[in-house]
């Protein structure tokens, strides 16, 4: 992790909304707090599917999930000091449901599109990269949803041509 997203003696972790925002812990990896964290949404998607929650009804949580996602990104962000810190990963986690309101979650396809969505979410593909200049958490939010909905359509097509 980079050391501007480890937490220090000096700034313990009390506030939930930062907890959240960390992905109970896991943008404090060392190593891809991205890509850790982002492990959180197949997990997210895998228990919506066993409440029963599948298909379009994604389209809700997702908003739900952007909505209550932009205060809690803001405030990890605050708890840095930074725009978009490493180690907040809300964001990467919130918008999977999105990738599975056109394809059934399955083994397969959560590897698919955990794979889909981080390679979107890295080269941020025009006009991605322009949404983050959004205030506070919108902009972290904005970046990994229009990502992830790229990744739906690819995901989308590899799953019709299969």
């Amino acid at each position: 992790v980079p050391d501007e997203a480890k937490p220090t003696k000096r700034k313990p972790i009390r506030d939930l909304r930062v907890w959240l925002a960390l992905g109970f812990g896991a943008g404090l990896s060392r190593f891809a707090p991205g890509t850790v964290g982002s492990l959180w949404g197949p997990v997210l998607v895998w228990g919506l599917t066993l409440a029963g929650i599948s298909g379009w009804w994604h389209i809700p949580v997702a908003v739900v999930l952007f909505l209550v996602g932009v205060p809690i990104c803001a405030c990890g962000a605050d708890y840095f000091g930074r725009k978009d810190p490493g180690g907040v990963v809300f964001d990467e986690i919130a918008p999977f449901p999105l990738m599975y309101v056109v394809v059934p979650f399955s083994l397969s396809t959560a590897i698919a599109g955990f794979l889909l969505f981080r390679f979107f979410d890295i080269v941020k593909f025009w006009p991605i990269r322009r949404f983050e200049r959004f205030p506070g958490g919108w902009g972290i939010m904005i970046d990994d949803t229009l990502a992830a909905l790229q990744a739906a359509v690819v995901l989308k097509l590899i799953a019709h041509w299969l």
